[in-house]
């Protein structure tokens, strides 16, 4: 299990914001991920010799996916005065917060796509893996997720996001 503990420590980062990007709420990643990883853990022996970061990835996007399907049904309700996050005037935030919002504004499959594409910045290939589908289809959702950010983002942002 050390294989595991080792997998762990160096890829939660990089899954968490994965998790992050996908639910827009920190909490709900960290569920997330502390949920798959229990998967992968009971599962490790067959995991390991295979694609463990592909596995991660595309259990994460799934249980995602079933998340939003959950909320579709039966919508989240705030929690009044609680709910209320104190501002923060840093630009970098500020930033992360309108992209972050830009994204949840996406549909489940092109944000899963220009997540997976630009932001954890894997190939068309592996993304069409996580995703289960063909590279077309991630293009597609990805050119398609790219124009609606541009849209609410303006495509000076998004065109420098995209060379990154």
């Amino acid at each position: 299990m050390d294989d595991f503990d080792e997998f762990v420590r160096t890829r939660s980062t990089g899954l968490l914001r994965v998790a992050y990007l996908l639910t827009g709420d920190r909490g709900a990643a960290e569920d997330l991920l502390q949920d798959v990883l229990e998967q992968m853990c009971a599962r490790w022996r067959r995991l390991r010799g295979g694609a463990p970061d592909a596995y991660a990835r595309q259990a994460i996007v799934n249980r995602a996916t079933n998340r939003w399907r959950k909320r579709k049904r039966r919508p989240e309700t705030g929690l009044g005065d609680h709910d209320v996050r104190a501002p923060d005037h840093s630009d970098d935030v500020t930033l992360r917060e309108s992209v972050v919002a830009a994204l949840r504004q996406l549909p489940p499959r092109q944000r899963a796509a220009v997540v997976l594409r630009y932001l954890d910045d894997l190939p068309v290939g592996e993304v069409a893996a996580a995703l289960d589908c063909s590279a077309g289809t991630v293009k597609s959702n990805t050119a398609r997720g790219l124009e609606k950010l541009r849209a609410v983002l303006g495509p000076e942002l998004v065109r420098e996001g995209e060379r990154q």
